[in-house]
């Protein structure tokens, strides 16, 4: 094998993690939109009435809280709704 047929598959090897690498980063932005997303379903639903789970209470005062906080602030946070603005930068991991 000669020098430029490893330096091809070389790089073809390096394209191919990146590529790889890529994917990984879109999944964990999708699994945190998901997070997101059941967070916010969760928070609706308990907020409702329609679920009580007394682990949420102290989750569920925090976000009244901050969205109380917004509102007095003059923030653009609806009573109505509990979703963050989308972000472009890397997805928090869950805990």
């Amino acid at each position: 094998m000669g020098l430029l047929d490893r330096a091809k598959l070389a790089a073809e090897q390096a394209a191919t993690k990146a590529k790889e690498g890529v994917e990984d980063v879109q999944t964990k932005r999708d699994l945190n939109a998901a997070y997101n997303e059941l967070g916010t379903k969760a928070f609706q639903l308990v907020d409702s009435g329609e679920l009580t789970q007394p682990q949420f209470d102290d989750l569920v005062a925090r976000i009244r809280s901050l969205k109380a906080k917004l509102d007095d602030d003059g923030g653009s946070a609806s009573a109505d709704t509990a979703e963050a603005p989308a972000s472009s930068g890397p997805p928090a991991m869950p805990v």
